[in-house]
């Protein structure tokens, strides 16, 4: 029998959120590095791998800044007038490529490494769902930093349909493998401005 081949990677940067307890548009914040954050993680999907990267945003939301470089952005919009939290950019993407793997990012990940991604691409197993690590605050999955293969697709529409916006939910109940984080803090998001200034500091 001939060894199943692993999926196309894709890879998604959710940075429509209001940004509403960090004052402004996080995706535009300016990491230390000089890129943006959206930006950022933009271009450690494309290092991990992905064959095609998609930046999620708002129906009425500009580019955010830092990619005049780039000829073309795959973009993935919200419906107008509807607010679906992260679960509703993650099916709207996951929709265009659903025989896809897609490795999925909040853009507020200022301390993400290439590392942490390459982890993750190369611990999934062809027969799982989802893959994802574990929160170094809670101990529970991390779904902005996380693996979904088509088989995630039907499970997070039906936790949509059932009103769930958390992505968080259907992968705790479907018991998502967790791996342990690799680099201390890489998956902690930056809220509000003193998670920035220490995410930036630190």
């Amino acid at each position: 029998m001939t060894p199943r081949q692993p999926n196309t990677l894709c890879g998604l940067v959710l940075a429509g959120g209001h940004s509403s307890r960090m004052g402004t548009d996080k995706a535009a914040l300016v990491h230390p590095d000089g890129r943006t954050l959206a930006r950022r993680c933009y271009d450690l999907l494309v290092e991990a791998g992905c064959e095609t990267v998609a930046l999620s945003l708002r129906h009425d939301q500009v580019l955010p800044p830092g990619f005049s470089d780039l000829p073309q952005v795959m973009l993935v919009r919200d419906p107008e007038g509807l607010s679906q939290g992260p679960l509703g950019g993650m099916l709207a993407a996951m929709r265009l490529h659903p025989e896809a793997d897609w490795l999925i990012l909040a853009c507020d990940l200022p301390r993400l490494d290439l590392a942490t991604l390459t982890q993750l691409i190369a611990s999934k197993r062809l027969d799982e769902p989802f893959l994802s690590y574990r929160s170094e605050f809670d101990d529970l999955p991390e779904p902005l930093c996380a693996l979904y293969s088509p088989a995630a697709l039907p499970i997070l529409e039906r936790a949509q349909a059932e009103g769930i916006r958390c992505p968080r939910k259907p992968l705790i109940g479907h018991q998502c493998r967790l791996l342990e984080p690799l680099t201390p803090h890489a998956l902690d998001n930056a809220n509000t401005p003193a998670d920035w200034a220490t995410a930036i500091t630190r």
